[in-house]
């Protein structure tokens, strides 16, 4: 079943591992944009996918499984930034996608999609990292505290109070009590509340630092976009990564958070286009 919005967006699922797996997109013909969110969900694309649609790109923002609104539940073992590089890669073959494919993270999106390029599990052809998981930059403190047995054993009642906490202040001055409850509103469920848990726990820093002498290597286009705000994956992340990573541009976006795309939606659009159909 599919689910249209007012800008054409549709929410809309395919079967992978037997579950579904949701995700939004444009149904149209043109390249695909295959875009992956972290410790949040889709919701962090919306406010670009129509945008990139009107230009003739086909966007897909996946919810990862057992988050947003995927099907099935994480473990501590398929949450980890290699499994679910995988699951993308099952993702795309459900949906038939093949050839050199343009990829876009965000938070630890990010790091699955570098894991993507780096074993050349996609073809990716070009790279867009938004506010993104890098060398050791992760997890944050928030996301940390969910981590070990007491956190693992525990009860995800205090997830919820957590995650309104990170997502305000990831919002920044987009941060209205409707969009919130719209990023929450997943974390109502019990299974994708242990999923993120799940997520938290699976979180470890040598998935993004043992990449680096490959992506040293690298000469795919490599984009990275950046709300300077983020007190989350910091600025200074960005500027050591263009720096050191060759056949990368850096974008800074004044004024925005760990979620650029809700700050400033039609920069960050513009800055995708361009590269993507460069």
């Amino acid at each position: 079943m599919s689910e249209v919005t007012d800008t054409g967006v549709v929410r809309t699922a395919v079967q992978v591992d037997g579950e579904a797996a949701s995700y939004l997109t444009v149904e149209q013909d043109g390249p695909v944009v295959l875009l992956l969110h972290g410790t949040y969900w889709s919701r962090v694309w919306f406010p670009v996918l129509g945008r990139l649609a009107k230009t003739g790109l086909r966007p897909i923002a996946v919810d990862l499984p057992g988050l947003g609104h995927s099907a099935g539940e994480l473990t501590l073992e398929t949450a980890t930034v290699p499994a679910l590089a995988d699951w993308v890669v099952r993702f795309a073959s459900a949906l038939k996608i093949s050839g050199p494919t343009a990829v876009a993270g965000h938070d630890i999106g990010g790091a699955i999609a570098q894991h993507l390029l780096v074993h050349d599990r996609l073809k990716v052809s070009r790279l867009a990292l938004v506010n993104s998981v890098t060398y050791d930059s992760w997890p944050a403190p928030h996301v940390a505290r969910f981590q070990g047995p007491e956190a693992a054993a525990g009860t995800t009642a205090d997830v919820l109070t957590a995650r309104r906490q990170a997502v305000t202040a990831a919002l920044g001055g987009a941060a209205t009590e409707q969009r919130i409850a719209d990023y929450l509103d997943p974390w109502t469920t019990a299974r994708v509340r242990r999923s993120w848990i799940a997520l938290a726990a699976a979180a470890d820093s040598r998935y993004t630092l043992d990449l680096l002498p490959s992506l040293r290597r690298s000469t795919t286009p490599k984009l990275l976009i950046w709300g300077e705000d983020d007190p989350y994956e910091t600025v200074d992340y960005a500027e050591r990564f263009v720096a050191e990573i060759p056949h990368t541009t850096l974008i800074r976006i004044p004024d925005a958070g760990h979620i650029p795309t809700e700050n400033a939606p039609h920069q960050i659009a513009c800055a995708l286009i361009d590269f993507f159909t460069a």
